[in-house]
């Protein structure tokens, strides 16, 4: 093992620590910055929005990118445009010049953290890539909670302005770092960039991120909505037809004949609304079902972040090594299944202790176990040569499908809210009602994602048995059906 190799997988992990240490940091923030800046309602969600709406849209473009001018090249400038994104916002002094340092922010980090990925996945194999990857689905866990906590101290020792600069200085340590210990990038590995398939694909995951992320204020049927499905459905069906003529596409068609390929697509799609929701919806449980303060509930969470990052890094790396990612993969989501349907259960006046808290580890050990094996079956599943691609798309999946689940869960909770209200029932016996139901419609998600698993991924396919074991009949060896 190289001197270096302890050093690279820091800064490479450190990376995507930035990265969803941004994603969740000015959270806390907000109502500072609403009042400051005389924000609406709209307007806040979008200073949220225009993050994930740059990021979730250019995850699959900027993984191939890196596939083709550089990996180095692109961690560096991920590093500096998200940089150069949290100054500008640190300087915002309108809702127009915070939106732009937003998407500006997303673009950074969508090169980053693929670059970043695809360096592991290209660099490591076999137990030192799973230790790596179980080591960044650490840094995503944390990163995550580590933001609401720095975002709400800062915010209230020096203002919501530093807590921009956070990410500035924490962007440039990371680019500092990479820009000593990353290998450069051989001229020899050059390819043609497919810009005809890039601007699709780019055009396609932003229309869909749009118009995910524009449902809960405008609705469902709004001219925006619809008009961003049919972009995104238009843009799609050009990517496709383009990327059949191009010689070398930025989504190699026949890599999606792999099972683990589609498989672990639509896996990361269910998945990911499950993981990226289930959190959302238990911060919500815990504020207007149990009626913690905002401060108890940032504690009571708090024991997730922990148990996500011992999981990740002390339990997962030996379960990849004895069961494999696709087993694994398929663990993680029946956890999240059990500890969606036991969420769903929880009601007003329950203890803390025996009750939420064992749920909550449950939950952060099914997010753990689903995550990162997954993103190891894709890139199982893809050649060497287009790393960053499989690291953008698990990536990008992973973050579509929770911006869907978000919103299709919330639909839920919405629509059994009302439903409770409308038949004289308390707001009270309304969040527990809608937050029920959205916890078991997330169930559902992770059901149907380890259906998909155990149809798709090769290992958990039913093989014939060996005839002197058993002797073959017609009929044996069906297909396994899931729980």
């Amino acid at each position: 093992m190289r001197e270096r190799t302890l050093p690279l997988v820091l800064t490479l992990v450190a990376a995507q620590l930035v990265v969803m240490l941004d994603s969740s940091i000015l959270n806390v923030a907000l109502p500072s910055i609403a009042d400051d800046l005389g924000l609406t309602a709209v307007g806040t969600a979008w200073v949220l929005n225009a993050y994930f709406l740059t990021f979730g849209g250019l995850l699959l473009i900027s993984g191939r990118a890196a596939d083709v001018f550089g990996r180095r090249r692109m961690f560096l400038s991920g590093a500096t445009v998200l940089a150069a994104g949290s100054l500008i916002g640190g300087f915002a002094s309108d809702d127009a010049v915070l939106v732009a340092a937003r998407l500006v922010q997303g673009a950074g980090s969508a090169m980053l953290s693929p670059a970043a990925m695809s360096v592991i996945l290209a660099t490591f194999t076999g137990v030192s890539r799973a230790r790596a990857m179980s080591w960044w689905g650490a840094a995503s866990t944390v990163g995550g909670a580590l933001g609401v906590a720095v975002g709400g101290v800062v915010t209230g020792a020096l203002g919501w302005q530093s807590v921009m600069f956070v990410t500035a200085a924490a962007a440039v340590l990371v680019g500092g770092a990479g820009l000593v210990l990353l290998e450069r990038d051989h001229p020899a590995t050059r390819r043609p960039f497919d810009a005809a398939g890039a601007a699709m694909v780019t055009v396609a995951a932003g229309a869909v991120v749009f118009a995910v992320l524009s449902v809960p204020h405008a609705g469902l049927a709004s001219v925006e909505v619809v008009a961003a499905a049919l972009v995104a459905l238009g843009a799609g069906a050009g990517f496709l037809l383009v990327e059949r003529r191009s010689a070398d596409p930025v989504l190699p068609l026949p890599a999606l004949k792999e099972p683990r390929v589609a498989g672990g697509i639509f896996v990361n799609l269910l998945g990911g609304g499950a993981r990226i929701a289930c959190f959302v919806l238990v911060a919500l449980l815990i504020q207007q079902v149990l009626e913690y303060e905002p401060a108890a509930a940032g504690l009571a969470m708090l024991p997730t972040s922990l148990a996500g990052f011992a999981v990740s890094t002390l339990v997962l790396p030996r379960a990849l090594a004895r069961f494999g990612p696709e087993k694994v993969a398929v663990m993680g989501l029946l956890m999240l299944v059990a500890a969606h349907v036991l969420f769903s259960a929880i009601d007003h006046g329950v203890p803390y202790l025996w009750r939420l808290l064992p749920v909550l580890i449950v939950a952060a050990a099914g997010v753990a176990f689903s995550f990162t094996p997954t993103t190891l079956v894709i890139a199982d599943g893809m050649a060497a040569s287009n790393a960053g691609v499989s690291s953008g798309l698990a990536s990008s999946t992973a973050q579509i499908g929770g911006a869907l689940g978000i919103a299709a869960f919330g639909a839920v909770d919405a629509y059994r809210r009302a439903a409770v209200l409308s038949a004289g029932g308390s707001e009270l016996a309304a969040a527990e009602a809608g937050l029920s139901a959205a916890h078991l419609a997330a169930a559902a998600a992770a059901a149907l994602a380890a259906c998909v698993a155990i149809a798709t991924f090769p290992s958990l396919r039913p093989r014939r048995r060996r005839a002197g074991r058993t002797a073959s009949r017609p009929g044996f060896g069906a297909r396994k059906r899931c729980p």
